[in-house]
């Protein structure tokens, strides 16, 4: 008989003990791993981004207003950041939602201006939204207002990450401007004098049924774009006229968002942001706003076009009462809220747009960072700043001395360099006096623009194409002939009834 050696013999009984022991503690740690990840999804902020349309830089109290008077606005800012270098991603709001919710340059997708009521073309499908971001995080995602990145179904919001929608799909002076409920479309007229109480209404409902799940909400208000419509309430209330109504009401709107957060105990976690898609719509008189102290206003790519009003509050990292001053923007959006979801950004595609969650909480310098400005009327980067520094191309188009007239910022000008911390306001063009920094930065324009070309875009169709009438010449004619005769017989009928009138006359005379 062969005696088993003690190794042998006791191996299997260690093995036995160690699958025990194993198995009793995997509860455990599994226990702990899941605490782990309740833990990171309950720090996970709550993320609200509330959009203006075309609210200038000028146009909030704490930006400077005199006779708008903004307080739930200004609390914001007061109890956190206010940004005073922030930027739209471009000068119109279809360009800048784009790079909003994509963290790119519009330039990037094609986009050359404003999708109108009958394009058919959208913001396309291979973008990845904050909203599909976020939803990869375990976020609820919804958004209330305008959309304006393409209103065929296939662009929609229901196909860009967010799993609720209400609101329109383009501007209000635009035609078909119906309400979506999800992807059902309400028939009714809308009476824009409650468009801002009603995007409210839905957007305190939103954050009620969702106050137990981290969740992402995409406020985008139709106002102050023109036309301006307010409610009864708010009507007369402002020393500003309709205008000042209107963003009186935009501010009280933020007011009932904030206060819904701090009833359910969800303030102190949530990230709020309010900004603006672009500058003021100056060629709008009265209507138009104002860009303050900065140069022009929407469609431009001088400060008042693109700089524009932004608040950032969030108490659990945020401390109050601070002014920044970094070089920001609406494209640093999606990165940042992606870093504090832990989501990693998409691998395949150029990110404009920066994690800035350290120049949030204060805890790091930004470096010099630079910002590109799109065109407003093509898929183009027409300036570029630098630190302080800021290179405007050439353009052509109308004699300025037309521009207090016509106020659409198609005007000709020659190259043009400013200094904007001593020059803010873009009087003085100083770029013969700094040739080698033009040249230089005049290249940075270039490589982004080869950089965008390299990946072939296909420009996007902003508008329906011109319907082709070749061949209806026949047609024409028939049709021309008719008018003429119409308008020969309505002649002849005209003059028929003078000749009674006067004959009527002659006899009632004798």
């Amino acid at each position: 008989m062969i005696r088993q050696s003690r190794t042998s013999y006791f191996l299997p009984r260690i093995v036995r003990v160690s699958i025990g022991c194993l198995l009793a503690v995997l509860p455990v740690m599994a226990s702990a791993v899941v605490g782990d990840e309740e833990q990171l999804v309950a720090k996970a902020p709550n993320i609200i981004v509330i959009l203006a349309d075309d609210l200038g830089y000028g146009d909030i109290s704490s930006f400077g207003a005199k006779t708008i008077a903004t307080p739930r606005i200004d609390q914001l800012a007061e109890d956190g950041l206010r940004m005073t270098q922030f930027y739209a991603a471009a000068p119109v709001c279809t360009p800048s939602r784009a790079g909003l919710m994509t963290g790119r340059y519009a330039a990037r997708m094609g986009m050359s201006h404003v999708f109108m009521a009958d394009a058919p073309d959208g913001m396309p499908l291979s973008e990845i939204t904050i909203a599909e971001q976020l939803k990869q995080a375990g976020y609820y995602t919804g958004m209330v207002g305008k959309w304006h990145l393409g209103h065929q179904d296939r662009y929609m919001p229901w196909n860009q990450g967010f799993d609720e929608f209400y609101g329109v799909p383009f501007s209000n002076d635009m035609a078909n401007f119906f309400f979506y409920e999800n992807q059902k479309i309400i028939y009714e007229p809308i009476d824009q004098r409650y468009l801002t109480r009603r995007y409210t209404e839905k957007a305190v409902d939103y954050i009620e049924r969702h106050a137990d799940v981290p969740f992402f909400l995409y406020l985008a208000h139709s106002m102050p774009h023109v036309p301006l419509y307010v409610s009864p309430e708010f009507e007369g209330k402002s020393a500003g006229g309709l205008y000042g109504d209107v963003v009186q009401e935009l501010d009280w709107s933020t007011g009932e968002v904030v206060d819904k957060l701090r009833q359910l105990g969800l303030l102190e976690n949530t990230l709020i942001v309010f900004s603006s898609d672009n500058g003021p719509w100056l060629a709008m008189g009265d209507h138009g706003g104002s860009s303050g102290s900065l140069r022009d206003g929407k469609g431009s790519t001088f400060e008042g076009g693109q700089r524009v009003p932004t608040v950032i509050h969030w108490p659990a990292q945020i401390n109050g009462g601070r002014v920044e001053s970094s070089i920001t923007s609406l494209m640093d959006l999606m990165p940042t809220f992606s870093a504090l979801a832990n989501v990693p950004l998409p691998a395949d595609r150029t990110i404009d747009g920066e994690d800035i969650t350290a120049i949030l909480t204060g805890d790091g310098v930004a470096t010099e960072r630079q910002f590109f400005y799109n065109s407003a009327a093509a898929p183009e980067i027409v300036a570029y700043r630098e630190g302080n520094w800021k290179l405007k191309l050439a353009r052509s188009g109308y004699p300025k001395i037309l521009e207090p007239i016509i106020k659409f910022d198609r005007y000709s000008h020659e190259l043009m360099l400013f200094n904007l911390e001593t020059d803010p306001s873009e009087k003085n063009n100083i770029a013969a006096e700094y040739p080698e920094r033009v040249t230089r930065m005049q290249q940075a324009i270039a490589d982004l623009e080869k950089n965008i070309a390299a990946a072939e875009p296909r420009e996007l169709y902003m508008r329906a194409t011109s319907s082709d009438k070749k061949g209806y010449g026949p047609l024409f004619i028939k049709g021309g002939l008719l008018v003429l005769a119409v308008v020969l017989l309505a002649l002849a009928l005209l003059y028929g009834l003078y000749r009674l009138i006067k004959i009527a006359i002659y006899r009632g005379d004798k």
